[in-house]
């Protein structure tokens, strides 16, 4: 007799944690995989579904689905973003929960906790920004926003830049600033870390890297703080004073055609026509592919803005998956044992 059932694996955060899913190296090689395949034609992107329940503050829930070919393997990141909840409920503003299902028979085969890939998503990506934008010499690196998001890219960059040493980081309050330096001093213990608080411009102001990673709808940065060589990683939306993109000499995006038609500070220059197509040097994949130069002098200012392409969380999550697989663990759950109506007990159990 066919056996019906239907396994399905579950991860929480914590198993994928102790599985050794929070590595920068796994999550850049994956993503840097899947933009290979992506410009292939091997992989499926569909338009996501957004669900903005508040526009002033953007509250939303967003539905990004993608297929791998390569790996069979189609997933989806359900993911909310409600920016009030850290000052209304002391709670991130972000979570995700991901589905991969096998695409042979269409089967679930992952339900997986979802916030720990979409955060080391976004630092993946800064992270194989930084390996080919930043200097190879670059010793400090300069954060505005003291989030999730700034520590995940910290990791990130620390990993392909291991001349970092000092990490300055500025945030709205004292607090949030040494909470940041309390908790990555004992990942990076060689690091020397410094708490600004809200003091931006002692943050940033001539740090080889420089990341904003806010969820403030403001010009933040300023352009007068960058040095020749800086590498500016920009995550939110609108962080930096227009200045910042005119004084860089290259500006490199995940996907332009992407970030054109969102909100961040790019987009809003394009928006107003302060900046062009042609003002873009490249897609980052032009640069790992080698199709466009990436750093060519020491002195070079480079801007680089990321807004997130679902296929790669989906291939960082399966990644996780595959790793947490190989060390057993999860829970095995079951979708089903059987088909609806070969329950042998299925009289007893509809309701008339």
């Amino acid at each position: 007799m066919t056996d019906r059932s239907i396994p399905c694996r579950y991860l929480s955060q914590e198993d994928l944690l102790r599985s050794g899913c929070l590595d920068p190296r796994l999550a850049m090689d994956a993503a840097a995989t899947v933009m290979r395949g992506f410009r292939e034609g091997r992989v499926l992107f569909p338009d996501k579904i957004v669900q903005i329940f508040d526009e002033a503050t953007q509250s939303r829930i967003n539905c990004l689905p993608a297929t791998l070919l390569d790996e069979q393997v189609c997933g989806v990141k359900w993911v909310s973003v409600f920016p009030p909840n850290p000052e209304r409920f002391g709670l991130q503003n972000l979570t995700a929960v991901i589905v991969l299902s096998e695409i042979e028979r269409g089967f679930p085969i992952a339900f997986m906790e979802g916030t720990l890939c979409s955060n080391l998503r976004v630092a993946a990506m800064g992270g194989l920004a930084a390996e080919h934008l930043a200097r190879d010499d670059a010793s400090t690196i300069g954060f505005i926003g003291a989030g999730e998001q700034a520590k995940m890219h910290l990791l990130a960059m620390a990993s392909v830049r291991p001349t970092l040493r000092t990490c300055r980081v500025g945030a709205k309050t004292d607090d949030e600033a040494g909470q940041f330096v309390e908790q990555m001093t004992p990942l990076l213990p060689e690091m020397t870390f410094v708490a600004t608080g809200p003091d931006l411009a002692a943050a940033v102001d001539g740090a080889d890297i420089v990341v904003t990673a806010t969820s403030a709808q403001a010009p933040l940065l300023r352009a007068e703080w960058l040095a020749p060589g800086v590498f500016y990683s920009h995550i939110g939306g609108w962080e930096d004073e227009y200045a910042v993109a005119e004084l860089c000499d290259k500006i490199v995006c995940d996907e332009w055609e992407t970030v054109k038609h969102r909100t961040q500070t790019l987009s809003r220059m394009y928006a107003e026509g302060r900046l062009t197509d042609d003002d873009i040097h490249a897609d980052l994949v032009e640069i790992i592919l080698g199709d466009k130069p990436g750093r060519e002098s020491p002195d070079e200012r480079i801007y680089f803005n990321a807004v997130g392409l679902a296929y790669v969380d989906v291939a960082i999550a399966h990644a996780m998956y595959r790793r947490a697989l190989d060390g057993g663990a999860g829970t095995e759950l079951t979708i089903q044992e059987t088909t609806i109506f070969e329950h042998e007990d299925l009289a007893d159990w509809v309701r008339r």
